[in-house]
C-alpha cells in the first residue's frame, strides 16, 4: 500500500533526544478541506448549543478542535537526525509512505 501525504509540521524531539517528529496529513484530506493549510492548534472554531446534553455529546469533538485532543487525520513518524538531514524535508513537502508485509513460507 503506498499513500500520498503532505508534511505538515517538523518538530524537535520532546525530550531533547536526537530525533525529530515529522507530521503528515493526507492530501485526499488537504483537497477536502478549505485549500490552506490547517493550522496546528485546530483553528478557532464555534459550536452553537441548544440545551446541555447536545453540549456534552460534542465535548470530546470541542476539545479535539483546540488542540487539547487527538488531532485527527495526522500521521506522525519519529526520524532519527541523519534520516531527517539525509531527506532534506520540510513543511508543505509531498511524501509517500509504503507499507508491505512480510511473506512467510512455511507453516
Amino acid at each position: 500500500m503506498k499513500k500520498e501525504y503532505v508534511v505538515r509540521s517538523i518538530d524537535a524531539a520532546p525530550d531533547g533526544a536526537p530525533y525529530v517528529v515529522v507530521s503528515l496529513s493526507s492530501v485526499k484530506d488537504l483537497k477536502e478541506g478549505t485549500g490552506s493549510p490547517p493550522s496546528p492548534f485546530g483553528g478557532p472554531k464555534v459550536m452553537g448549543f441548544t440545551n446541555m446534553n447536545d453540549m456534552m455529546k460534542d465535548l470530546n469533538k470541542m476539545f479535539s478542535g483546540m488542540g487539547m485532543g487527538m488531532q485527527s487525520g495526522v500521521t506522525q513518524l519519529k526520524l532519527e537526525m541523519h534520516e531527517y538531514k539525509e531527506m532534506g524535508l520540510s513543511v508543505g513537502d509531498k511524501v509517500y509512505l509504503e507499507l508491505t508485509k512480510e511473506e512467510t513460507l512455511g507453516i
